[in-house]
């Protein structure tokens, strides 16, 4: 779980929020949960360290769920670190972190089943430096047996929400699957 809304200029109100909400969700669970907010690309990098090994020790389903600002470029996804000095589209790739890495280390894991939630508000804080207008997050092929899922399809972007939580963390709730006993992600409908 990463909850990233403390960004030198647009900052997000509900990311952290959202990523204590979640993690505790997954705890009382079952889930083996590695937290941290306010993540600089440096720690984030450790962070997806540390998750490869769990979920390569654990051989469970692995969950990776990243609150705050995404954006594609060329077709990437990138996830932006707290700190981040970006002012170029070239210099993205070295001062984020792409989300291909995530699905990397799931597929190196071998798990039956792996998860990645992009709750990203996908509008581009850097925009007015960037030659490319691209918005959104680009759709992602996820090796077998993975599922990612957005916060809004891709290509489109997200609201960060007005109440505590972002719109999309509420919709979802954990609970045990009666056919195979795994603890899954089940969407229930949102009373908004």
């Amino acid at each position: 779980m990463i909850g990233n809304s403390a960004y030198k200029t647009s900052q997000l109100r509900n990311p952290a929020n959202d990523a204590r909400a979640m993690a505790k969700a997954l705890c009382e669970s079952g889930f083996n949960v590695v937290e941290r907010i306010h993540v600089s690309r440096r720690e984030m990098g450790r962070v997806l360290r540390e998750f490869g090994n769990l979920i390569a020790r654990d051989k469970g389903t692995g969950l990776f769920y990243f609150a705050g600002h995404g954006m594609q470029i060329k077709g990437r996804n990138f996830l932006i670190p707290v700190g981040a000095d970006i002012e170029r589209e070239d210099e993205v790739a070295y001062a984020a972190i792409d989300a291909g890495e995530i699905l990397g280390k799931m597929e190196s894991a071998k798990n039956a089943m792996d998860i990645v939630i992009l709750d990203a508000c996908c509008n581009n804080p850097f925009a007015r430096s960037f030659r490319s207008s691209s918005q959104g997050l680009a759709q992602m092929d996820a090796p077998n047996g993975s599922l990612v899922a957005y916060a809004t399809s891709p290509g489109s972007t997200a609201n960060d929400g007005d109440g505590a939580n972002g719109m999309w963390r509420p919709c979802w709730s954990f609970s045990p699957c009666r056919a195979c006993g795994w603890r899954m992600c089940s969407r229930r409908s949102a009373s908004r």
